[in-house]
């Protein structure tokens, strides 16, 4: 199993990632993604996945984060890293107050602009989105940008069957976190059900969105994706093993070969 989606930069997790990423690989999930928030961070994603060989990162702005300062030096720097295996987190959120949309949008269309002008440099990768109440604004930004949908992820998927569509319609795959396992998110799960099987992904959002059994648990850690996936096959009436084996081809189609487990088998 991998962890397509964590932030192993953060506080709750210094000092610790080694042991973290330990007990991950006890239940099965050899490998995880840690996600960056600023230009800043890109840095510290990438130095932190070079320290563990079956951790990689991201470099990006998070939108609720697009208020700090922005170095697109340090975001390119840190794509153009060997284990850095996309561009994210990036979007919009309209959930919160803060950061202004207006603002928002300024480094959302930045970001797209850098990203376009980098692959002209050959530093060509798929993008990790961040979207939280904003389907129907984020969507046609992504659709007009100039970037092929099926580059996209849609991490940390909350909407409902409409949102859902919009996001398949673009192209795009959706990963899904623990909020598949509250019990106070029926239309999530009808939702997880529309998606072909081979756009799905799963994800911790670690420290966040602990799932249950062991929901209140924080912080969370990447050990916890098993039960997203154990969730995510009872709502899609799924083998559990033969999902998995889905959930790992998927990811390493979309983030690169270099995720693939040595005992991967395409299912």
């Amino acid at each position: 199993m991998i962890d397509t989606h964590c932030h192993l930069t953060f506080p709750e997790f210094s000092g610790r990632v080694a042991h973290v990423l330990a007990d991950a690989a006890l239940v099965g999930v050899h490998s995880c993604i840690t996600i960056a928030t600023t230009t800043a961070d890109s840095l510290r994603t990438t130095a932190l996945a070079a320290e563990h060989p079956r951790l990689f990162a991201s470099a990006g702005v998070h939108p609720l984060y697009s208020d700090k300062p922005c170095d697109w030096d340090e975001m390119r720097r840190a794509g153009m890293h060997p284990k850095c295996v996309a561009w994210g987190e990036l979007g919009l959120d309209q959930h919160h107050e803060t950061p202004p949309l207006a603002t928002q949008h300024e480094v959302l269309d930045a970001q797209l602009a850098h990203i376009r002008a980098w692959e002209s440099e050959g530093i060509v990768k798929p993008i990790i989105v961040h979207c939280r109440k904003a389907f129907e604004h984020l969507v046609p930004i992504l659709a007009k940008c100039g970037i092929a949908g099926n580059r996209f992820v849609f991490h940390c998927f909350t909407g409902d069957s409409t949102d859902v569509r919009r996001v398949l319609d673009l192209g795009a795959y959706v990963s899904f976190t623990g909020v598949l396992t509250f019990p106070k998110a029926p239309e999530l799960r009808e939702a997880a059900k529309l998606v072909p099987v081979d756009r799905l992904m799963i994800e911790t959002d670690a420290p966040f969105l602990s799932p249950q059994p062991v929901r209140g648990v924080h912080p969370n850690e990447p050990k916890h994706v098993v039960h997203v996936a154990a969730a995510l096959a009872l709502c899609r009436r799924a083998n559990l093993a033969q999902l998995n084996a889905q959930l790992d081809v998927n990811a390493a189609r979309f983030f690169g070969e270099a995720l693939r487990s040595p005992t991967m088998q395409s299912p």
